[in-house]
């Protein structure tokens, strides 16, 4: 009889610790989805941010194909080692520049076809390497972030189905009625952008998976050949002769491509395997209208047309799949889906932040408070955008790169965490708004001191003013929560 009490002790501690396991898992989950929010909220705005980060470089709203034949030329014969591939990246309205890029590096042209700087955006590089794949090995990145596209598609879902009156208190919201207002803000956000959150969910699954499950595929029916499995909607790669060959030709096929297809935008100029006898030319062109992200269309080496593969015209698979990529990131529609898509991110990030913060005070309530893992989860919610801004000011400087910005932040977020496990979550709250302020400042004041006028009045502008006008409000909201802590105090 003495031996039940300790049985269902026992029971108790593990169904404690199980309970304890299920919450860190939900909060590392959460955690995941959340810096993919922030990223992805800012990834939108990615060809803006390259262009800020150079604001000197040489800009024109076209090239002729002569002079970016030129360009790409002289680059190519500037490579060290056989490149595999050259590229030709046309003006864009957002990107009004010519850009020469290989393998191993990118340079930037001049109207007149002219080499000018070496083209380097490691911040914004660095952002989209983390939206994409967590800063992971490519495949595994990819699919860690497409199962959380799932996972996030399955939360938009359940949360629908869990609210039968969604409808009824679409406009619901409860101010200053503390854990409620908090559950409103929640919900009615969840309602009116739920819209954009599936499309956005479910693009990003597919875009994320999608390697993963042509490895499958292949395995099973292509004989682990994992280009007869795109090449229905890509077409087909020609096949590898290496033999050396004369430069195909450049100019000739984007002429053609202006003569014949007046009406569609030239984004890139694409030649596999140049100076070997089985180089081949694609045109990728973008259709105004239309959700693709554009088509292709090969030549041969003597710049002759030889047809295109059939995303804008092709089969409705086809066309669907050429239009993922622009529907997850908002590149159609111009400034104001941008903008759209600027508002309904920050309007994610709300919820994913909020949702677990939901979760933690109903476990106080409940009398089953985890003061550790909220403290931790508010860690991820200010030190995600206080790392992001850090890495940021680092990149400004020219002297930080790469796997340091990785290290920087990754390394930064464990601090920060770490930090809130001892300090509370009051603190380090604090510590990250004030961190954030910090940050802008600081990346201001690099950035202006290495630009100087460019800095201030070039084409970068608009995101000046922005981090201006933020590190304005930050340091408003700041003092006024500070003034209303020290009434407090005062009353107390």
């Amino acid at each position: 009889m003495e031996a039940e009490p300790k049985r269902s002790k026992s029971s108790a501690k593990r169904v404690a610790k199980s309970l304890e396991a299920h919450s860190l898992i939900a909060v590392i989950f959460g955690a995941l989805i959340y810096i993919l929010a922030v990223t992805g909220t800012l990834s939108v705005f990615n060809h803006d941010l390259q262009r800020w980060e150079q604001p000197d470089a040489p800009e024109m709203q076209s090239i002729s194909p002569e002079a970016a034949e030129k360009a790409a030329l002289a680059v190519f014969k500037s490579e060290e080692k056989p490149t595999t591939h050259l590229y030709v990246n046309f003006p864009k309205s957002d990107v009004p520049r010519t850009v020469i890029t290989t393998d191993t590096q990118a340079f930037f042209a001049k109207k007149d076809g002219s080499i000018a700087g070496q083209e380097t955006f490691p911040w914004t590089q660095f952002l989209l390497d983390l939206h994409y794949y967590l800063h992971m090995p490519q495949i595994l990145g990819l699919t860690v972030v497409g199962a959380l596209g799932v996972m996030l598609l399955g939360l938009s879902m359940s949360g629908l189905l869990a609210h039968p009156r969604i409808f009824r208190d679409a406009f619901t919201f409860r101010r200053g009625a503390g854990r409620l207002t908090k559950i409103d803000l929640h919900n009615r956000l969840s309602v009116w952008t739920l819209p954009f959150h599936f499309s956005n969910a479910l693009t990003g699954a597919i875009l994320g998976l999608a390697s993963i499950l042509a490895f499958a595929i292949a395995a099973a029916g292509f004989g682990n050949d994992t280009e007869a499995v795109f090449s229905p909607v890509f077409g087909e790669e020609p096949v590898i002769n290496e033999t050396a060959a004369p430069v195909a030709a450049i100019a000739k096929p984007l002429r053609y491509m202006e003569d014949k297809f007046p009406d569609l935008n030239v984004a890139y100029f694409i030649l596999h395997d140049p100076g070997t006898a089985g180089q081949h030319v694609q045109v990728i062109a973008e259709h105004p209208d239309r959700l693709i992200f554009g088509d292709y269309y090969t030549f041969d080496t003597a710049g002759n047309y030889q047809g295109n593969t059939g995303i804008s015209d092709g089969t409705a698979g086809q066309q669907i799949t050429g239009a993922v990529y622009n529907v997850h990131f908002g590149n159609w529609g111009g400034l104001p889906v941008k903008m759209a898509y600027l508002v309904f991110g920050i309007a994610l990030c709300v919820i994913v932040a909020s949702g677990l913060s939901i979760y933690f005070a109903k476990r106080r309530s409940n009398g089953r408070p985890a003061p550790k893992l909220e403290a931790g989860w508010s860690a991820v919610i200010w030190g995600t955008p206080a790392m992001l801004i850090i890495t940021f000011a680092a990149a400004l400087t020219g002297q930080v790169t790469g796997i340091g910005l990785v290290a920087i932040f990754w390394i930064g977020l464990l601090l920060c965490i770490n930090f809130a496990l001892f300090w509370g979550k009051e603190r380090l709250v604090i510590g990250g708004q004030f961190s954030i302020l910090a940050g802008l400042i600081l990346a201001l004041a690099i950035y202006l001191g290495r630009y100087g006028y460019d800095g201030m009045m070039g084409p970068g502008w608009p995101l000046t003013a922005l981090l201006f006008t933020g590190s304005a409000w930050m340091a408003v909201y700041l003092l006024k929560k500070r003034k209303n802590r020290e009434l407090a105090t005062i009353e107390s």
